[in-house]
């Protein structure tokens, strides 16, 4: 007998933290889903999986894992593990063997020019910029107060080359954005393509998650109930 998979682990990308996912969360666990939303560092892409697992690992059964932005390069690996049957890239970093989100952004560039490395090996979205290059379609204030409690992201996490990508032998679905600034939309559109994924495309800035919780839940839904597990 199979069962569709109710455990939902949502992993934030670059610049972001979890609390963006507050919407998509609210509609999953309405639907009778058990939801945990994983909160990686950014510190090195080590770190990254560390607390990633932590979180598969805690739902103690079968899981569809969900990754934005450059949460797709962590779930990429990520999802080797045994209780992850479905992944879900929210215009995400489906990264093949060898390559990175760097590597991805120098092959076809984003439109946003405000990407901007510190002294301490972090990289940043320029304040003045982030409303326009990262959330353009959600309230001003919400985009506003991201730019100010932004994460940065280490240059270990975003140079980090996948070794072994999980889509290659699990299903996949990917949301593609189409006005999104930070990863250019032609390579989500590659990396989903060549993950054989679900593809869905909104119009949407890079956030896809945040300004389209319905589609982006429903795309989680879909990939829950075709991902089935046996009982």
């Amino acid at each position: 007998m199979t069962q569709p998979i109710k455990n939902v682990v949502l992993v934030h990308g670059a610049f972001a933290d979890g609390s963006g996912w507050r919407k998509v969360a609210d509609i999953l666990k309405n639907d009778g889903y058990r939801v945990s939303v994983a909160q990686p560092p950014e510190t090195s892409y080590a770190e990254d999986q560390k607390y990633t697992k932590a979180a598969i690992d805690a739902m103690g059964g079968p899981v569809v894992l969900v990754g934005h932005s450059y949460g797709g390069s962590i779930i990429t690996e990520a999802g080797n593990h045994p209780n992850v049957k479905a992944l879900v890239y929210i215009a995400a970093f489906a990264l093949d063997e060898g390559e990175s989100c760097a590597s991805i952004e120098q092959a076809v560039p984003q439109a946003s020019k405000a990407f901007k490395a510190d002294s301490n090996g972090l990289w940043w979205i320029d304040q003045a910029h982030f409303a326009a290059d990262f959330a353009a379609d959600i309230p001003r204030d919400e985009a506003e107060f991201m730019a100010i409690s932004q994460v940065p992201i280490s240059t270990d996490s975003f140079t980090h080359q996948v070794k072994n990508p999980a889509w290659k032998h699990k299903p996949s679905w990917y949301m593609v954005a189409t006005d999104d600034r930070s990863i250019n939309p032609d390579q989500e559109r590659m990396m989903a393509k060549r993950a054989k994924a679900k593809t869905v495309e909104v119009k949407a800035s890079h956030v896809a998650y945040m300004s389209h919780p319905k589609e982006t839940a429903q795309l989680i839904e879909e990939a829950a109930a075709h991902a089935l597990v046996s009982q």
